[in-house]
């Protein structure tokens, strides 16, 4: 956004926008060249001399030839989805950061990308139902007789699962949600949405997350949701697993079983879906008239606001590997350490264990030398 390239540039930063970058998020070229961004022709323009490069997607084994030596690059990488990008951005000598792995620590709260964009697409979410439901949301008292209000059924209640339950009640449904975590139901009561619970044992995973869950687990899962499925007039998914595909929590059976005119949005569609007959970015309406919609990029549909959240997840990032100008990253942050995938050329293993620590001024032997190295201007 014009306001965090004028925000960069007081730090020192020299900031260049591809021309026409900001346009569908309704951000025209002139606000940035008055927030003293250099504003240029064309992509290969933008990366010419660059020292670090911030992205949303992940760039192409083409995009990366493109891109000077030594440069750092920060994005959705999602590296273990693609190990291709990430041997062809090694080969660049590159550093590379991706936000899909910031660590879930207070601090770094303000980076969180992936918390960012889900609420937007957990708001998406609710409004799309709205849309493809061809019922109203909210109970009406009218004239001609009481109309109903809808019944929402959310499933997995992250960030976008909280986000979507909100948007559901504003809107006038009554809502039920279910998580795999037990921790989830107070949240889910607070938005004013009753809690499912099927008996299971609590699925925890780390840094809040829910952890990958056996088949056998699934299998009972699904066996128990098919009863809350099939009484609802709107099921939104949201369940996915960092790095892995989606589980499905929605089978091809249930879909049959439930009557025409339900509506599942499935907003895990873009990684495989956690319902059996999605097709990311595409609406299924099957023989017994249930719709079901396969989200795919949510955020690209609210590019102003996306925009507004991502821009500032990607300065305050910024704020740790820069500092006076200069690109100077802290490894030993576990922030900057957390989410660096590639360091000038090599890649992290990160199921290597940590490296032993330093000896101790008592035992360490031979001459003190201090690291010389400097960070050097930084462009974005």
């Amino acid at each position: 956004m014009p306001d965090v390239a004028a925000r960069l540039a007081a730090t020192g930063i020299e900031v260049s926008v591809q021309a026409g970058a900001g346009a569908a998020a309704r951000f025209p070229d002139a606000a940035y060249e008055d927030a003293g961004a250099a504003v240029l022709p064309d992509a290969a323009a933008v990366l010419a001399g660059a020292d670090m490069v911030a992205r949303v997607q992940p760039p192409t084994v083409e995009e990366v030839a493109q891109l000077p030596e030594g440069v750092s690059v920060v994005s959705f990488l999602q590296p273990g989805q693609a190990p291709e990008i990430v041997q062809a951005l090694a080969g660049k000598q590159a550093t590379v950061y991706s936000l899909d792995l910031l660590p879930r620590i207070s601090r770094a709260q303000s980076m969180d990308a992936l918390s960012s964009q889900a609420t937007v697409s957990g708001y998406r979410a609710g409004l799309t139902a709205a849309e493809h439901l061809a019922k109203f949301f909210p109970m009406l008292m009218t004239a001609a007789g009481t109309v109903r209000p809808a019944k929402v059924l959310v499933m997995g209640a992250g960030v976008a699962g909280l986000q979507a339950i909100a948007t559901a009640r504003r809107l006038g449904a009554v809502v039920r949600a279910y998580d795999v975590r037990a921790a989830a139901k107070e949240e889910v009561a607070s938005l004013g949405a009753a809690f499912v619970e099927l008996g299971l044992e609590s699925q925890e995973g780390s840094g809040g997350y829910a952890k990958e869950q056996t088949a056998e687990y699934q299998a009972k899962q699904q066996e128990l949701l098919a009863a809350e499925v099939i009484a609802s007039d709107v099921i939104i998914t949201t369940a996915q697993i960092p790095g892995r595909q989606a589980p499905i929590l929605v089978t091809r059976a249930m879909v049959e079983g439930m009557p025409a005119g339900v509506v599942v949005v499935d907003m895990a569609a873009d990684s495989g879906g956690n319902c059996e007959l999605s097709v990311a970015g595409e609406d299924v309406v099957t023989d017994n008239g249930v719709t079901v919609v396969g989200m795919t990029n949510p955020p690209a549909t609210m590019p102003t606001h996306a925009s507004f959240l991502y821009s500032r997840n990607i300065a305050n990032f910024l704020a740790l590997v820069v500092k006076e100008g200069e690109l100077t990253p802290d490894f030993d942050d576990e922030i900057v350490a957390g989410t660096c995938v590639v360091r000038a050329g090599q890649v992290i293993d990160r199921d290597a264990p940590p490296p032993a620590p330093a000896p101790t001024e008592a035992t360490a032997t031979g001459e003190i030398t201090q690291d010389e190295s400097s960070g050097k201007e930084a462009e974005s």
